[in-house]
């Protein structure tokens, strides 16, 4: 047997052969299957067969949290301020994050002190897992000898490894889809649970009203674990309120905060507050567990390490700002009909004092109803300029990173019909969509991120004095991942 390579470039490679091609699941889709109760089961196995249990688990703490909307801002707020408090008292000693898509690289889904893992660390855990699943035979009664996990299930069981073997005592996961049947749903005794807003997505897996969707989030609530949520729809309310009574848990609907008066939350919007104010529950809670003495007046103001905790968090590719000469580029990955809106909304209220025409770059690849989407964005972004106006020149394109060279490693992705993005059948339909609903936009179809970017930099040279362009990446989090890279000639964020 030739023995495999081990540097990272070789860890990303294999991690994507573990990727389901577009084919496969097309048929599963057509098939009616669905992730289900054996999905967690199987990870039980993984989990065995590298060597720990579930119970092995609770030595790192976990804050588990779900959600449509917020839930990646909420787990690094929390992050966050357990990070203060590592540095500011030891307590937590190390604080793990696990969240997910990644921006510009895997890494980033695993961060120890809020920081992406080093390319040398990821690959030597990466590959301690691949062997253990090759050469171990334990939990063959769960899952299959010699198979491993899909790619998200196999970062998920990859992230218990690293974070168990380098000391983490305090660990944030974000889920990835649902809750219930998630990769993440592993864990038996979280320090506490979390659920952001909630709203309509990935509805193939999770189903087509909010109802259905609360019911899969709610599965990350345990017996035993505090349980958190804000303000929600009444049809989500309703059921993740039943779902707490049949699981025996005491959940918790939080209202805004009223110590985050005076607090500089980016964006400073209603959503975000509801982000933090249930970030707080949670740090709260966490903090508690670890030092006993720790506690929290709600009559006082936070702590300086939540204040600071709360406003230096940075959350790359979210409400992002960045200046360059001729162009002002404005980056928030938004993939819901709701966080689209609010994407659209923030951008108008930024541009609301500029000068210049504005360009949108948009993408979400493999989701036939992301078309639907463009209403709100298109009319959102007239509703808040002064003068009525929307953009002046739309971009649609795939999510390939460059021109020449195609995708980074790290974007590989097959899961999306190969064929679809080479003619960008997806981005002709929204072109389609967009010049029915505003004939005046220039709308244009464009291959790669660099080219719309390039695009978008040309614009810059036909504005007047005093004047920018206003652009707007927005869509897939791959494709703001993309383009923050470019942007940034960045090898991680």
């Amino acid at each position: 047997m030739v023995t495999p390579s081990r540097t990272y470039n070789d860890a990303i490679d294999a991690l994507n052969s573990l990727q389901t091609p577009f084919a496969i699941i097309e048929a599963r889709r057509k098939a009616g299957i669905r992730p289900d109760a054996t999905s967690v089961q199987e990870m039980r196995g993984y989990l065995l067969r590298i060597g720990y249990s579930s119970s092995d688990l609770d030595r790192l703490n976990i804050i588990h949290v779900a959600g449509t909307k917020g839930k990646g801002s909420t787990c690094a707020f929390v992050d966050s301020i357990l990070s203060r408090y590592s540095q500011s008292t030891s307590i937590p000693r190390k604080v793990g994050l696990f969240t997910s898509p990644h921006l510009i690289a895997v890494r980033e889904r695993i961060r120890i002190g809020s920081r992406p893992i080093s390319e040398e660390l990821f690959a030597k855990y990466f590959f301690q897992v691949w062997d253990r699943l090759e050469s171990s035979d334990t939990g063959k009664e769960l899952v299959e000898p010699g198979t491993k996990p899909i790619y998200a299930r196999y970062l998920t069981l990859m992230s218990y490894h690293v974070f168990l073997s380098e000391g983490v005592d305090a660990a944030v996961y974000e889920t990835g889809i649902g809750g219930e049947y998630d990769a993440t749903n592993v864990v038996e005794r979280p320090v506490a649970s979390g659920i952001s807003t909630l709203g309509i997505d990935h509805v193939y897996v999770l189903g087509q009203t909010v109802d259905k969707i609360a019911w899969h989030k709610g599965g990350i609530m345990k017996k035993g674990a505090p349980a958190f949520t804000i303000e929600q729809v009444p049809e989500a309310a309703e059921v993740l309120r039943a779902r707490a009574e049949e699981k025996g848990v005491a959940l918790k609907v939080l209202n805004v905060d009223a110590r985050l008066e005076g607090v500089n939350v980016r964006p400073n919007a209603l959503f975000q507050k509801k982000n933090a104010t249930l970030a707080i529950a949670l740090a709260e809670v966490a903090l508690k567990k670890l030092d006993g003495g720790f506690e929290l007046d709600p009559k006082e103001l936070l702590p300086k390490e939540f204040v600071e905790g709360l406003e230096q968090v940075v959350w790359r590719g979210r409400c992002e700002v960045k200046e360059e000469e001729g162009v002002s580029w404005h980056v928030d990955g938004a993939h819901t009909v709701d966080s689209l809106k609010m994407a659209a909304r923030w951008f108008a209220g930024e541009c609301a004092e500029k000068r210049g025409p504005k360009v949108l770059i948009f993408n979400q690849q493999g989701r036939a109803e992301a078309v639907d989407f463009l209403d709100g964005l298109c009319n959102t972004v007239k509703k808040g300029d002064p003068a009525g106006k929307g953009f002046e020149h739309v971009i649609f394109c795939t999510n390939v990173t460059y021109a020449e060279t195609g995708y980074k490693r790290d974007f590989v992705n097959h899961q999306y019909n190969p064929k679809d993005i080479e003619k960008m059948t997806a981005q002709k339909i929204f072109a389609e969509k967009w010049s029915a609903l505003d004939p005046a936009a220039n709308v244009m179809v464009i291959h790669s991120i660099e080219e719309a970017i390039n695009k978008a930099r040309s614009l810059s040279k036909t504005v007047q004095d005093r004047e920018n362009v206003q652009a707007l990446i927005t869509g897939s989090l791959h494709l703001v991942g993309g383009a923050l890279g470019i942007l940034e000639k960045a090898d991680a964020l």
